[in-house]
């Protein structure tokens, strides 16, 4: 609503009503307490009466013009002090569609070499993240959390609608730091614990890796199971080239610590029994297909109940009351200034 001060029917009214008691404060004040002494007189002149008179005119304590600006602008501030309020435009704002849990490879084949990025050719963890920051970026509205897993498995980020947060966990991120083997069931266990804490909703998991787990305490079919019970829904991505290991002038040497195959049929079994989908990645532009997919799965916003803002209009009699004061203390001295000209 344009109005600069608002209508009857949309008028929301004060935030702070009691702050209105405090309107008869200075009638109060100017009734219960005794009046001031006045100190006698040391000089006496024959026009003092006339003096006095200069200097009461318009006073607030004998009831003058300034008195009606200075009480005008106590019952402004009393009302800018309530906040009065306004009912705005009703909106429908989106509401949080997906607690969603990410879950990285940390493993030593993600350090391999073998994806192209932006003309240069880079390991798979960098090629990973630069998909996965995009990713970020679309899910406005999401709480989003971050696991990395290696030989074990650690939350980095929690659920969160600071998406920035995880994308700086997500950077800092490097090949090895979680350990160099591969602990599936492990990242599928802690990510369902984190969202099974959180309140009921649409609980999604989002595995990457580039292997075969091959360590943690938590086998993966387990894992999933327990995925499953809990109402979460894990989509897996493989992720990686045809070849494990380390070209060296043509040659296909294997890594230390990484896995030389994928297991794509265990992360099929996953998503199968979890209600998700399976996905392959050979390259990075492949990975960005499959993010792109898993965002119109998952859709971010829906529309939530309608709402009517309630907007502050303090500003208004707040600057009304500061002209009131002003007005109250400017007058009186122009007429105290005409009434000595009058008297030269």
């Amino acid at each position: 609503m344009s109005a600069w001060w608002p209508a009857a029917d949309v008028f929301a009214g004060f935030a702070w009503p009691w702050l209105l008691l405090a309107l008869p404060l200075p009638w109060l004040a100017r009734r219960l307490l005794p009046p001031a002494r006045r100190a006698s007189a040391a000089l006496r002149v024959p026009y003092g009466e006339r003096l006095d008179a200069i200097a009461g005119v318009g006073g607030f304590a004998r009831g003058g013009h300034a008195a009606w600006w200075l009480w005008l602008a106590w019952a402004l501030l009393c009302v800018a002090a309530a906040r009065p309020q306004q009912l705005g435009e009703a909106v429908q704002p989106p509401q949080t569609g997906r607690d969603l849990m990410l879950a990285v490879d940390l493993s030593g084949s993600m350090g391999e070499e073998d994806m192209a990025l932006g003309g240069a050719v880079v390991d798979r963890l960098t090629a990973a993240k630069a998909v996965i920051a995009d990713f970020l970026d679309r899910r406005a509205g999401d709480r989003v959390g971050l696991i990395v897993f290696g030989q074990k498995a650690y939350a980095l980020a929690p659920l969160t609608l600071d998406r920035e947060s995880v994308r700086q966990q997500l950077r800092d991120s490097v090949v090895g730091l979680a350990g160099r083997e591969t602990a599936i069931g492990d990242a599928i266990g802690l990510a369902v614990k984190r969202l099974r804490a959180q309140p009921d909703g649409q609980r999604v998991l989002i595995l990457l890796t580039d292997g075969v787990s091959n360590a943690g305490q938590l086998d993966p079919s387990k894992a999933a199971e327990l995925a499953r019970d809990s109402g979460v829904r894990v989509h897996t991505i493989a992720f990686g080239g045809e070849g494990g290991g380390l070209s060296v002038f043509g040659f296909r040497m294997p890594m230390p610590g990484g896995d030389d195959t994928m297991d794509e049929a265990t992360l099929k079994r996953i998503a199968d029994t979890t209600g998700g989908r399976a996905f392959r990645a050979r390259n990075t532009d492949e990975l960005a297909g499959i993010y792109a997919e898993i965002n119109r799965l998952e859709p971010v916003q829906r529309p939530g109940e309608r709402v009517q803002p309630r907007l502050e209009r303090y500003p208004w009699p707040l600057a009304a009351a500061l002209l009131c004061g002003l007005l109250g203390f400017v007058l009186p001295r122009g007429l105290r200034r005409r009434l000595r000209e009058r008297m030269a």
